[in-house]
């Protein structure tokens, strides 16, 4: 990629990450073309689709969750990695509203979409974590990863339009590790 392209691209998916934070995934594209100081067709050439923009909006986010994961599997405290993991996830879930149904509707028109490659990739790590905790005592036996992870989803997928919605968020993922949490009496 030429230079200017490649600046064009970068200011693309930086104005694009802001935008996608202030008004969700929703949010014009011609007007992040115009923040990043392009034409919209400068934009489409980069990202033909809203789906493109998006995937390149969260590749960065994404390969950090998987990498804070995959640090957090030696961790001394298996519960505590674990937690960090989930808030972490959870966090990155609540940036964009409107992420979750944006990025599922379109990649299921997609053969091999990313998302399915990036769905994978946290899914490995969060059973990972998850299987570690249960296999010290600190996890209920009987938690599973598939239902954890889309207990995450659910959190994020119900805060995101309320008036406090980290403050709701925690509170539900309180209820989330309070529910995973063995006690040993």
């Amino acid at each position: 990629m030429r230079a200017d392209a490649r600046r064009n691209y970068e200011q693309l998916v930086e104005q694009a990450r802001i935008a996608f934070a202030e008004s969700g995934t929703d949010a014009s594209l011609d007007e992040i073309a115009r923040r990043a100081g392009v034409a919209s067709g400068t934009l489409y050439r980069h990202f033909p689709t809203r789906l493109d923009l998006i995937e390149a909006v969260l590749a960065e986010r994404i390969a950090a969750l998987v990498d804070l994961g995959r640090g957090l599997e030696t961790a001394e405290d298996e519960f505590a990695a674990l937690s960090t993991w989930l808030r972490a996830t959870l966090q990155h879930g609540l940036t964009y509203r409107g992420l979750s149904a944006a990025v599922m509707n379109s990649a299921l028109d997609r053969e091999q979409s990313v998302v399915s490659t990036w769905h994978a990739e946290l899914f490995e790590v969060g059973a990972a974590l998850l299987a570690r905790a249960r296999q010290s005592g600190a996890v209920v036996a009987d938690a599973d990863a598939a239902d954890v992870l889309k207990m995450i989803g659910a959190i994020a997928w119900a805060a995101q339009d309320g008036p406090d919605s980290a403050t709701q968020a925690d509170r539900l993922l309180a209820l989330l590790l309070n529910g995973l949490r063995h006690e040993l009496r």
